[in-house]
């Protein structure tokens, strides 16, 4: 009796890219991957939808190396173009696909801002197979005419909700409208909003919906918690909290990039093996302090929302949010760093006195509670969490100004 075929080869994935897969060390495609690449591989085009730490970058690099092992004669090479909201995200995407690539001649070149342009011209000039790139400088490329993307057939949408989110989206329908109608037409995203959706609508055709993000969203092998502190006590807090966590590595997030450099420089000066991370950094010390964070030379880096989804290193044991996000779903984004491929995790949240509703809706949206931690001598002087007034105690609408209603704004960052 023949035995199935499971693992990746079940998914009709070429032997020469298996043998790239068993090289790399993976076995078994995760959910994410199962369900994209059967899609990708028939031509369709696709939403797929999933968590961080699932294995997106391979779901849609997969369908594409599978096709250029064997192209068809007389064609011109195939080309795809991957777009991505980070630079470290963008480097990280080329780099799996380089490790994946089951060919010598596979080119696979990355464009990003911050690095001098002219060698990207040059590898541009040389031929390529595919581009990875952040959709300002692939949009400078374009713009320059060092960039042609008449034989495009594949393009990627990677964490689509955040480059909408950061305003990357005149951008991205530039590209859209320069690349041939015939395509497919891959987009990736943790979340969904209506805007992700619009622009699903307007540039794909047909999409199939794959969706695996679990009704609860946040990784069930990490460990949540949140300790109560006053803003004023949170350094020394943070300071306690490293002698007693068994850290492996940790990301350290902060809500601006005044406070993670103040951050850092206090930490620094503690005498901590600390980086700090946030947009206004060159890409050469960006890319610096990302080799020394992956190879293990800086146990703490300090990071801002911006780059937070371009930190892909697996062997993160701890998130500490210093400043709670305002937005939900960036806490979402942020403990996604650790607990990767389904490790272990542990996610600490520092949590003012007066931040109470938020920390409840965080709860509210991962439909789960965040277990209180406790370090002696840092009990924060008020309740952590007010409580939400009954539907008929709620307070009166604010009073119109000159004749016209207060408009409510909710700040997203």
């Amino acid at each position: 009796m023949v035995k199935a075929p499971s693992g990746f080869q079940a998914l009709s994935l070429h032997p020469a890219l298996l043998d790239t897969l068993r090289k790399a060390a993976y076995k078994e495609p995760t959910p994410i991957q199962a369900k994209v690449i059967p899609y990708a591989l028939a031509g369709r085009d696709v939403i797929g939808q999933a968590q961080t730490g699932t294995g997106k970058t391979a779901a849609f690099l997969l369908p594409f190396l599978h096709r250029i092992i064997e192209p068809a004669p007389a064609s011109p090479p195939l080309q795809a173009i991957v777009l991505a909201p980070t630079r470290e995200l963008v480097t990280q995407v080329a780099d799996e696909a380089r490790k994946f690539a089951p060919i010598e001649s596979f080119r696979c070149v990355t464009i990003i801002g911050g690095q001098n342009i002219r060698p990207q011209m040059t590898a541009l000039k040389a031929g390529w197979n595919m581009v990875v790139g952040s959709p300002g400088r692939v949009i400078d490329h374009i713009n320059r005419g060092t960039l042609s993307l008449a034989n495009v057939r594949y393009v990627v949408l990677d964490e689509a909700d955040r480059m909408l989110d950061i305003g990357f989206r005149p951008d991205i329908e530039r590209i859209l409208g320069r690349c041939p109608s015939e395509r497919q037409t891959l987009l990736l995203s943790a979340t969904l909003p209506e805007e992700v959706l619009r622009l699903a609508q307007r540039y794909m055709n047909n999409p199939v919906h794959v969706n695996v993000t679990p009704e609860v969203l946040t990784v069930d092998k990490i460990k949540q918690y949140y300790i109560t502190v006053d803003e004023d006590r949170k350094f020394e807090l943070l300071l306690r909290l490293m002698e007693r966590e068994r850290v492996r590595q940790c990301i350290i997030f902060c809500q601006r990039k005044s406070s993670a450099w103040e951050l850092y420089t206090r930490l620094r000066e503690a005498g901590k093996r600390i980086a700090a991370m946030h947009g206004d950094l060159p890409q050469s010390q960006r890319d610096r302090i990302m080799n020394a964070f992956r190879q293990r030379k800086v146990a703490y880096l300090i990071a801002t929302d911006i780059v937070g989804r371009g930190i892909d290193v697996t062997g993160i044991s701890h998130v500490i949010n210093y400043d709670l996000p305002d937005d939900v779903e960036n806490y979402v984004h942020r403990i996604g760093r650790t607990g990767r491929m389904g490790k272990d995790g542990v996610a600490i949240s520092f949590v003012t006195p007066d931040q109470g509703r938020l920390l409840t809706a965080i709860e509210a949206t991962i439909k789960r509670l965040l277990t209180e931690d406790r370090i002696e001598g840092f009990e924060a002087f008020r309740p952590r969490v007010k409580p939400e007034p009954a539907p008929n105690e709620l307070p009166p609408a604010p009073k119109p100004v000159y004749g016209r209603p207060v408009k409510r704004y909710s700040r997203r960052l």
